[in-house]
């Protein structure tokens, strides 16, 4: 009985923030921001239009695709670190919105890499539950909630979207989607990417309001170091692990972080000419990422059926994660 990606879906709000928007609300220029970053311009959600309602766009998208009504689900899971409220958890609401049946539900929070975190999970409970038939993996986020729009070295970065796949378990598959992972987190490093307060250990209070800890705070230049590094390597080993060379592999799609993060990740793995970068039109939507990238190769028809698929992430926690996935 194998698995398989039955369907893909993505949504972005129809609001366009650009650069030259940015430019008249903090110190930036678009040169300025392209030139570091690749990003022309982002998509920000209405302030009435949650995690839950852009994940809910994506997974009616993916389930169309996939002929699969939302009662037919034995799995939710979303991934995302801009939920809903802190509880319930935010793959709950969106049971409800997609009026699915009673099903397991829940949210993955490793920032970046949350989709491919979901994957594995996702994977893994349908092997090991031969009842479950069916799992909607969803990587949704609504970043601009949580961007400190006067800070104009993270505010340039961020956008909100949702990226969806349904999985599909069958008798009458040929084999399974899912062929190698690694994934892997370092706490040490939690203070490089993070959103200070809100939680246990800083509650909110008037302090924490006023010195603007509620909004993401990230170090630059140690942030792009571990990022190319822990890409690249991942992806390297995972290859020889599994007797992969690149030239194998249809696509590379990293997580869209940074233009030249992109860019240094696939000049190492010789894959220039075949990594997926979409970063211009949408920032980084953290956990979405690639989710959207996905389903835009899918429904493009740049990819057919035994390619294989190098998905790749790095995120807050920190946290990393490679995928080798046959379409």
């Amino acid at each position: 009985m194998g698995i398989r990606i039955a369907g893909t879906g993505m949504f972005v709000p129809e609001r366009i923030l650009n650069n030259a928007d940015l430019e008249k609300m903090v110190d930036t220029s678009d040169e300025w921001i392209i030139s570091r970053t690749g990003i022309k311009e982002r998509r920000i959600a209405d302030a009435d239009m949650a995690t839950s309602d852009l994940a809910y766009h994506a997974a009616r998208r993916a389930l169309d695709m996939a002929g699969t009504a939302p009662e037919e689900l034995d799995l939710i899971i979303v991934a995302t670190v801009t939920p809903d409220k802190m509880f319930p958890n935010t793959a709950c609401l969106l049971q409800a919105k997609l009026g699915a049946g009673p099903c397991m539900s829940f949210d993955i929070e490793a920032a970046c890499s949350g989709l491919l975190y979901a994957i594995d999970v996702a994977h893994a409970l349908l092997k090991a539950r031969p009842s479950y038939r069916r799992a909607l993996v969803i990587g949704g986020e609504k970043l601009s909630a949580f961007t400190d729009w006067s800070d104009r070295n993270t505010c340039v970065l961020f956008g909100d979207g949702a990226g969806a796949v349904v999985l599909a378990q069958g008798d009458d598959i040929d084999g399974d989607f899912y062929l190698a992972s690694k994934l892997s987190a370092d706490g040490r490093y939690a203070d490089i990417l993070q959103v200070p307060a809100g939680g246990s250990a800083l509650p909110t209070s008037a302090t924490t309001v006023a010195e603007r800890q509620h909004y993401i705070r990230m170090g630059g230049s140690k942030t792009f170091q571990m990022a190319v590094a822990l890409m690249a390597n991942t992806c390297s080993e995972l290859l020889q692990q599994t007797g992969t060379t690149t030239e194998q592999v249809r696509w590379l799609i990293p997580h869209q972080a940074n233009e030249r993060i992109l860019t240094a990740v696939a000049t190492r793995l010789n894959m220039l000419d075949r990594v997926y970068v979409n970063i211009g039109r949408y920032g980084n939507t953290s956990a979405a990422t690639i989710g959207i990238a996905l389903d835009e190769v899918n429904r493009a028809g740049e990819i057919k059926r035994g390619d294989l698929l190098l998905l790749t992430a790095f995120g807050g926690g920190l946290t990393w994660a490679t995928q080798l996935l046959r379409w």
